[in-house]
């Protein structure tokens, strides 16, 4: 068997085995900024909980139990620590601006940029949290989602309490669209800090249709 498929085989297996919920392969080329365009395989990983402490650590230890295959097997590799657990004077925070999480996961297949500027997955929605790890490993890359799958919906933009989610549709070849009046919406996030003890809105995700059947499931399971 090709050594390329095994490593791949391994990867997500091991990953999946270890909590992982989805795990997908991309050549991303022209989205990685110069610094590592050596690495440009993205394996992403992404994690069906909710954003905290305890969904941080399992994102930690699965890109390093990838970590270690790909140094067995030779690799070279860069892990790509989340959004929410950024360390400052770093090498890897200095490519922060430079590398989008969401870049990886739409070229893996795992999901597309709704209008709420969220990655959405069509089981999941946009309730993933992700990880990514940079390498040169040969692996064989998934098919991307190229086009958004939000249609008609526009929930989020009708709902938006700050009126900050612009209505823009996202695409591969327009990766960067403006979705997200920022100012806005952390304004409005700063203002309502503390409201029901949530320090974040959320709407944008709650209301969104994709992944409410896992929600649904999820009650569920705890109230039978």
């Amino acid at each position: 068997m090709d050594t390329a498929v095994v490593i791949d085989e391994a990867i997500r297996e091991q990953l999946l085995d270890a909590g992982a919920t989805i795990v997908g392969y991309a050549r991303l080329g022209r989205f990685l900024h110069d610094d590592i365009a050596h690495l440009d395989m993205a394996i992403s990983i992404g994690v069906g909980k909710n954003l905290n402490r305890g969904t941080l650590a399992l994102l930690g230890e699965l890109q390093r139990k990838t970590s270690r295959i790909l140094k067995e097997s030779g690799y070279r590799y860069l892990c790509i620590p989340p959004d929410s657990d950024r360390v400052k004077d770093t090498f890897v925070s200095k490519l922060y601006p430079f590398f989008a999480h969401k870049i990886a996961a739409t070229s893996s297949g795992i999901g597309w940029i709704g209008k709420n500027g969220l990655l959405i997955n069509r089981e999941f929605g946009p309730r993933l949290s992700l990880a990514t790890v940079l390498t040169d490993a040969p692996l064989s890359a998934d098919t991307p989602i190229e086009f958004s799958e939000c249609g008609d919906c526009s929930l989020c933009v009708e709902h938006c309490p700050s009126g900050a989610i612009t209505g823009g549709i996202w695409s591969r070849y327009e990766p960067y669209v403006r979705l997200i009046n920022t100012d806005k919406c952390n304004s409005h996030k700063k203002n309502t800090k503390g409201l029901s003890d949530k320090p974040n809105c959320g709407l944008c995700i709650n209301i969104c249709p994709y992944g409410r059947r896992v929600i649904k499931e999820s009650v569920q399971m705890v109230l039978s």
